[in-house]
This record gives structure tokens, sequence and C-alpha cells, in this order.
């Protein structure tokens, strides 16, 4: 039996995917109940693409998230190609907090969507784990952190950052933990 291969998107049907994408996450983080109408609106597509792309709200927040999650694990690669490995982490944790940010703007979308009865499943967190491993993997390999840590450590290390209100100014104090477990990690002589 052949697998059916599924056509290329056309670019103007993905730039109104990416516009839907765009404009939903700024109206829901400002509202977990905007309605889907003025979503569309506001992105200029009509109701029938609207829906051929999401066909209900569930589908959309859970979307973002991935997309979003998506975009900030995909940059790791680019910034490891580009910048010393501790600067390509450093940069990489500031996207990440950025995501943070976004993501618990979205917290009651995302809860909604994730508990709707029948909904889509909320995206797993593998690609920023995997992008995590990659950059402390490269920092080891330079020699610019300390050996062993695990993504999971990482992680654990960076979770305050969803306790950081993100309706505030939340750059300066996010940088500054940031900052602080970047320190953390840091290799240190012997007897340091």
């Amino acid at each position: 039996m052949q697998e059916k291969r599924s056509a290329p998107v056309r670019s103007d049907a993905q730039r109104n995917r990416e516009r839907i994408l765009e404009v939903a996450l700024v109206e829901l983080t400002r509202s977990a109940d905007v309605p889907l109408s003025t979503i569309a609106k506001k992105a200029a597509v009509g109701q029938g693409t609207f829906y051929r792309n999401f066909p209900n709200r569930e589908s959309l927040v859970l979307e973002i998230f991935r997309h979003e999650m998506q975009q900030v694990a995909d940059s790791a690669a680019h910034l490891v190609a580009t910048r010393p490995p501790d600067r390509a982490l450093r940069e990489w944790m500031d996207r990440l907090a950025q995501f943070a940010m976004a993501k618990a703007g979205m917290a009651d979308a995302i809860r909604q969507a994730a508990s709707a009865p029948g909904g889509p499943a909320k995206p797993g967190h593998e690609p920023i784990t995997s992008a995590a491993e990659m950059l402390l993997r490269a920092n080891e390999r330079a020699g610019t952190i300390r050996p062993g840590v695990s993504a999971d450590d990482f992680l654990l290390a960076i979770a305050g950052l969803w306790q950081i209100d993100p309706r505030g100014d939340w750059q300066p104090r996010a940088a500054w933990l940031l900052d602080l477990v970047m320190d953390g990690l840091r290799a240190r002589s012997p007897g340091q």
C-alpha cells in the first residue's frame, strides 16, 4: 500500500496560517476568551480560511504553544553554529524566557484547551529538552560549563522563570535570574 503524500502548502496559505498564529498569540495572551472571529478579523483572513487552519479554539491554542516552542528549540542550532557555545546558551536562555512569558500570558487559554473533553493533547516539551541538551553538550565540549549538567537539571534551575509575572516589567528580573543560572553553570578551575 502506497503512502498518501500531503500536497505542499501554498505560500499564501502558509502566510495566512502564520499571520493567524501571530495575531492569536497576542490576543489570547490578553484574554483567553477572545472570540475567534476577532482573531480572524485582525489577521485579515476570512472565517473559512481561519477554520480550515484551526477547526476549534483548542487546536489554535495548542498549535500556538507547539509553534512557539518549536521556534525556540530550532533557534538553538543556529545559535550554536554562529556564536561561541556559552554565548549561544545565554542568548537561547533569553529566547526561552520570552517563550515562558508568552506561555504564562496564555496560561488560561492553554489550560482550557488542554482540559477540553476529546480535544487535542498538549504538546510535550521534547523540542526544548533536546535543544537544551545540544547547547549543554556544546558547552561541555568547549569547557565553558561544568561537566555532567543534564537538560533536566538545567530546566529545573531555570524554573523560576515561570514564577515571574508576565504582565509586569519581567525582562530585568528574567535577565538577572538567567545570569545567575549561567554563572552557576560555568566551569571552575580546581580550588575555586
